[in-house]
């Protein structure tokens, strides 16, 4: 809707990853070439971990596209507390074999010939597990068990796992010592900085075809860091609703003002919590449940619920990662009935100032 407005040839903050939006930022950079280091080396694990938002499926998106060229046959599947039966129907399905009702050993002995089928044609063969902090150990045991899959002395089967921040504590708890001798490569996605918050806004506006209209503030690229903490997925959400208030209400700047009116709709849509600004920590791990006088050393601020010391995003107890994955979903869910909404109000207004200059030629 947006989009015509300001002149640009794609809706540049969408939610569904697209390599062409891809944004080289040094954490993302590093994670794509342990990926592509670890298709080079055919064999063995690469870890990728990261928050939710982070860009995970972004970064199997642009490795996806740039593997096209490639002898590469490549499937990715996305596991949800999968059983380890269960978990090799499923990347059956996903190399096109035969899954429903076969045995386990029949499934083994299908993944094995189509693995070796693949190498005696000078195929390498690459597995993705995205969500893989949701496998039980049993599920994650079996992936293992795939990678013992030779001939020749040579790996049939190149996997990548990514999951979230808790998989990492997963692969370092007992029992997981054999997966841990065969990971090649593993990575932390990170949040963004506040430069990088901006690099990462203008190279989505400028892929999507902006030519500076609307010119955002420096102070509005900081107030939208310090509200998604530089995570891309949210990122994405919010400018997103900047751009179709700014289109709504005929911007061609979006300021500290603009910012605020769309974060407070935001929080309104999630149950009407107000925005508080304080002083928090950015540093590596989650922001602590900091009191708010407790300013952080890089002197950058977090919002947190009115009332609470905890940010957003991070609930504490032990099932915290959870709920994060629970509020990304309404999140996500939220933005688009609202996205819905206000499409549907802005056509309103457009038929109300089309009848309201009708009504003016007329008279």
């Amino acid at each position: 809707m947006y989009e015509s407005f300001y002149r640009l040839r794609t809706k540049p903050f969408q939610l569904s990853p697209d390599p062409r939006f891809f944004f080289n930022s040094q954490v993302h950079k590093r994670a794509l070439a342990y990926l592509r280091y670890g298709v080079k080396q055919g064999e063995g694990f690469i870890i990728i971990t990261g928050d939710v938002g982070t860009g995970k499926s972004m970064l199997v998106s642009t490795l996806f596209k740039s593997l096209e060229t490639e002898n590469v046959v490549a499937a990715q599947v996305v596991s949800t507390q999968l059983k380890a039966d269960d978990l090799l129907r499923v990347v059956a399905s996903a190399y096109g074999l035969p899954y429903h009702k076969v045995s386990k050993a029949g499934l083994l002995m299908s993944l094995e010939s189509f693995f070796q089928a693949c190498v005696q044609e000078g195929k390498r063969v690459l597995l993705v597990v995205d969500e893989a902090q949701g496998l039980p150990r049993q599920s994650i045991e079996e992936l293992r068990m795939l990678s013992n899959f030779q001939m020749d002395g040579r790996a049939l089967l190149q996997s990548f796992l990514l999951g979230q921040k808790e998989f990492r504590a997963t692969l370092r708890s007992e029992g997981f010592e054999q997966l841990r001798q065969r990971v090649i490569a593993a990575y932390h996605l990170k949040a963004l900085g506040p430069e990088e918050s901006r690099g990462y806004i203008d190279h989505r506006l400028i892929t999507a075809g902006w030519q500076g209209d609307p010119q955002f503030t420096d102070q509005a690229y900081l107030d939208i860091h310090e509200f998604t903490h530089g995570i891309p997925r949210k990122i994405n959400t919010l400018c997103d609703r900047l751009f179709l208030y700014g289109c709504l209400e005929e911007l061609h700047e979006i300021n500290r003002e603009a910012v605020s009116a769309v974060t407070e709709d935001m929080w309104e849509e999630q149950g009407g919590a107000e925005i508080n600004l304080v002083e928090g920590r950015n540093g590596e791990e989650e922001p602590s449940a900091a009191a708010p006088h407790e300013a952080g050393a890089d002197g950058f601020r977090e919002f947190r619920r009115a009332g609470t010391s905890s940010p957003i995003g991070s609930p504490p107890g032990e099932h915290a990662p959870r709920q994060a994955e629970r509020l990304a979903s309404v999140e996500h869910s939220m933005a688009a009935l609202a996205n819905i909404m206000r499409e549907e109000l802005a056509q309103l207004r457009k038929e109300l100032r089309t009848h309201r200059r009708q009504n003016a030629e007329e008279d």
